[in-house]
C-alpha cells in the first residue's frame, strides 16, 4: 500500500479533506497530515471537521512517500508561502510520484511553477491565473495529466477519490 502526504493548513475545505482522506485510508493506505507546525489544530473553514498536524513539513522527506494530496479552501493559500512546503511538492514531482490537487489546491503547484504545459482543472475562478502559470484549463470533474490529478470543487470528489485510487 502507499503513503500518502496529505498538506494542510487552517481554513481546509472541510470535505475536500475528510472524503480523499477517509477513502484512501479505507483502502488500505498509510496518510500523514502534514502541516507548517507538529500538533498544531487546523479547522475546516465549515467548521464541520478538524485536524491535529500530525508532522510538520520541516521534518518530512519526499523520499518517504508515494503521493501528496492538497485539499482546498484557503489550506493553499496558507502553504504556498513556506519554502519546505514548495520543496516537498517539487521533489515530488521530480520523482514522478502522483500530487493530487482539488479545488484550490492547484495555487501550490503554480507557486512552484509546475503548470507550464500541463493540462489541469481547479476551482473555476482559478482558471485565469492557472492558463497565466503555463496551464491548459479544463473544467471538467478530474483531470489526470501524468503525475498530476487534478479536480474543482466538493461535487467533484468521487472522480477525485477514483483517480487517486487508480493512481495508487
Amino acid at each position: 500500500m502507499s503513503k500518502i502526504a496529505f498538506l494542510l493548513a487552517d481554513q481546509f475545505e472541510d470535505s475536500e479533506m475528510k472524503v480523499p482522506y477517509d477513502e484512501l485510508k479505507k483502502a488500505g493506505h498509510e496518510a500523514d497530515i502534514i502541516g507548517l507546525k507538529q500538533g498544531e489544530k487546523v479547522n475546516g473553514k465549515q467548521g464541520k471537521v478538524s485536524y491535529t498536524i500530525e508532522k510538520s513539513i520541516a521534518d518530512v522527506k519526499s523520499s518517504d512517500y508515494d503521493a501528496v494530496v492538497i485539499p482546498g479552501g484557503s489550506s493553499p493559500e496558507n502553504l504556498r508561502l513556506d519554502a519546505n512546503i514548495l520543496k516537498f511538492v517539487t521533489e515530488m514531482n521530480e520523482s514522478k510520484k502522483t500530487i493530487g490537487a482539488i479545488c484550490h489546491g492547484p495555487q501550490i503547484l503554480a507557486s512552484v511553477d509546475l503548470l507550464q504545459g500541463r493540462t489541469i482543472t481547479a476551482y473555476p475562478p482559478l482558471k485565469d491565473d492557472l492558463i497565466n502559470a503555463g496551464a491548459h484549463f479544463e473544467d471538467r470533474e478530474a483531470v489526470v495529466d501524468g503525475n498530476f490529478i487534478t479536480s474543482r470543487t466538493p461535487k467533484d470528489e468521487p472522480a477525485f477519490v477514483r483517480e487517486l485510487l487508480k493512481a495508487l
